[in-house]
């Protein structure tokens, strides 16, 4: 899967501050929830993300929302995370439109 989003203009420096230092447990809780391969880019204020999971990315997100790690840092981002979700809460996918293995 391939999203998207925005941060906050200014919070450029936190942003990558707290990702160089992102807590063992919630990188555990990602892993243990079928992510792999997960990377973030950012040019200015917006960020990709790409990642891959098994089984699939309704079964990672839900074993992931049940990680009090995860809770406790999607509340410490909300000073910079713009937006991360659609209306609905579903993450600002990209549809995959060609690939090469």
């Amino acid at each position: 899967m391939c999203f998207m989003f925005e941060i906050f203009e200014g919070q450029e420096a936190e942003y990558k501050k707290r990702h160089d230092e992102i807590w063992p447990e919630l990188v555990t809780a990602i892993k243990d929830a079928g992510f792999k391969n997960y990377s973030l880019f950012r040019r200015g204020v917006h960020v990709i993300g790409y990642f891959e999971v098994e089984p699939d990315v309704k079964t990672a997100f839900e074993k992931l929302g049940k990680s009090e790690a995860n809770a406790r840092w999607a509340e410490w981002f909300k000073d910079v995370i713009v937006n991360l979700t659609d209306n609905q809460g579903n993450l600002l996918e990209f549809k995959e439109v060609w690939h090469l293995d």
